[in-house]
């Protein structure tokens, strides 16, 4: 058995076309994201990747849709994501497929 920790990745994604990561394959990524309240993040778009994601907990707009705890919701390839984070979040994020350099801010 291996045993790592969540903080030893890059902002919480684990598994991915990039190191560290506990997998690593260009299928698909997944991170365990946390966002505070209030915390500015920059609206962007991927070309090719789509995002599967669950709001575990808090509560956001993105979209133009409000969201809270519980939440799933898919962001397609060439949709603008721009979080508004009300409160603190934990997302979980599956993206398809492992791209890097496949974001885009806008």
């Amino acid at each position: 058995m291996i045993v790592t920790k969540l903080k030893d990745y890059t902002r919480g994604w684990v598994i991915g076309n990039f190191l560290p990561s506990i997998l690593k394959t260009d299928l698909f990524e997944v991170g365990i994201l946390t966002h505070t309240k209030g915390e500015k993040w920059a609206a962007h778009t991927h070309k090719i990747a789509t995002e599967y994601n669950i709001l575990i907990k808090g509560s956001m707009m993105v979209c133009d849709v409000e969201l809270s705890s519980g939440d799933c919701f898919v962001i397609e390839p060439g949709e603008i994501a721009d979080p508004i984070f009300h409160e603190d979040c934990t997302i979980i994020c599956v993206k398809v497929p492992s791209i890097p350099g496949d974001k885009h801010l806008v």
